[in-house]
C-alpha cells in the first residue's frame, strides 16, 4: 500500500520550561512543514483544563493555519460536539469554508476533551447522553444543508457557502463508528487513544454504512502515535518519553509534566510495565524503514488508505525531524 495518504494530528503540547505561546507557534510551524513535505491533512485537537496541552479552540487556530498554508487540508481532531452548540459549530466551520473553500475537515468527537467540570462549564446543558449527541449530529447536517427549521421558520447557518466541510466521526472503541455508519459519515479511528481497538470496527462500519447523496461510499482512516528517529537511540528516547507521559495521563496527571532529562534514568515498575504493554498498540516507533513497515501494516490491517500520525517529543527538533523522516520513507511529494 505505497499509495497511503498521511496526515498529522497536532495537540500544541507545552514543554517543560516553555509556554503556551511557544506551543501554538510550533503548531503553526508544523502545519507549514507538513504542507511542504506533502502531508494530506493537518488536524488539531480540543483539550481543556490541562496546562500541558494548549490546543483548546481548533476552530480559532485553523483560521490562522489556513492563512499560513495554501493546499493542505485543515481540520479539527476534533471538535468535542457536546461541549458546544451545533448551530455555532456549523457557523464556525462555514466561515472556515468561506475562507478556505474545499480544504476544511470537521472531525467530531463526543468525549469531553478534559474533565467533567470543564465540560459542564463549556456547555451547562450537556447531558453526556448518546442520544443527545446523535441529535446534535443530525442538527449539524440540517444546518449544513440549509433545511433546518424552528416553528416552520427557516434557520440558516451564516455565512452561506456552497461547499461543506468533510465530516469525520472520531471513534476509539466502536460505539461512535456505529453512529458514523448509520448517519453516513466518514470515520476516524483513534488508535492513539485505544491501542486495542480492533479492525472489526472499520469492517462493521463499512458493512453497515448508509449512503447519502454527498457521501455515497464509506471512508475511514486510522490514527496512531508515531516516533521516528534517525537512529535507534533517538527513537528509543522518544519512545521512553511518550511511554512515561501516557503513564501520567493514566493517573489523571495532565499538568506540569517533566523534561526528558528528569526521567531519562527512570526505571519502570512492574505495574508500569504492565501499562506500557497495554499502551503499546497506541505507538509506532523506530527508524524510518521500521516505522514505514508498521504504518503500512496498520493501514492494511484496518483496510484504510489513510493514516494520521501524532508525535509528542521532549525536543522540538526531534519532533519535526520525525515528520520529515516519515515523509522521506514514504517518498512523499514535497512542495520544495
Amino acid at each position: 500500500m505505497s499509495d497511503i495518504k498521511l496526515g498529522i494530528l497536532d495537540q500544541s503540547v507545552v514543554r517543560t520550561d516553555s509556554s503556551a505561546i511557544s506551543a501554538v507557534q510550533e503548531t503553526i510551524e508544523t502545519a507549514i512543514l507538513a504542507e511542504n513535505l506533502g502531508y494530506h491533512r493537518f488536524w488539531i485537537s480540543e483539550h481543556h483544563n490541562s496546562t500541558f496541552i494548549a490546543g483548546s479552540t481548533p476552530e480559532v487556530l485553523m483560521a490562522r493555519l489556513g492563512a499560513e498554508t495554501s493546499q493542505i487540508r485543515l481540520g479539527s481532531g476534533g471538535i468535542m460536539l457536546p461541549n458546544h452548540s451545533a448551530f455555532k459549530v456549523a457557523e464556525n466551520f462555514r466561515m472556515l469554508e468561506a475562507l478556505y473553500p474545499g480544504r476544511i475537515d470537521l472531525g467530531i468527537g463526543r468525549a469531553p476533551g478534559g474533565d467533567g467540570i470543564s465540560a459542564s462549564l463549556l456547555n451547562p446543558s450537556n447531558t453526556f447522553q448518546e442520544e443527545d449527541y446523535i441529535k446534535q449530529l443530525q442538527h449539524l447536517d440540517h444546518f449544513f444543508k440549509d433545511n433546518a427549521q424552528v416553528n416552520a421558520s427557516p434557520i440558516y447557518a451564516i455565512p452561506q457557502v456552497k461547499t461543506i466541510p468533510q465530516q469525520w466521526i472520531l471513534s476509539s472503541s466502536g460505539g461512535s463508528a456505529k453512529i458514523a455508519a448509520n448517519l453516513g459519515l466518514n470515520l476516524a479511528v483513534a488508535k492513539f487513544i485505544n491501542g486495542s481497538v480492533s479492525p472489526n470496527v472499520v469492517e462493521s462500519y463499512q458493512k453497515h454504512f448508509t449512503p447519502t447523496e454527498d457521501r455515497p461510499e464509506p471512508k475511514a482512516l486510522i490514527s496512531s502515535f508515531v516516533m521516528c528517529g534517525e537512529t535507534e537511540d533517538e527513537a528509543n528516547q522518544m519512545r521512553k518519553y511518550i511511554d512515561y507521559i501516557l503513564l501520567q495521563f493514566d493517573k489523571g496527571n495532565y499538568q506540569n509534566l517533566p523534561a526528558f532529562e528528569d526521567i531519562r534514568n527512570h526505571r519502570f515498575t512492574s505495574f508500569e510495565k504492565q501499562r506500557l504493554h497495554y499502551n503499546a498498540g497506541r505507538i509506532i516507533s523506530g527508524t524510518p524503514d521500521r516505522v514505514k513497515e508498521k504504518i503500512v501494516n496498520l493501514a492494511k490491517d484496518f483496510d484504510v488508505d489513510e493514516v494520521i500520525i501524532s508525535t509528542m517529543s521532549f525536543n522540538k527538533e526531534l519532533r519535526l525531524r520525525s515528520f520529515e523522516l516519515v515523509a522521506e520513507a514514504f517518498s512523499m511529494n514535497s512542495l520544495s
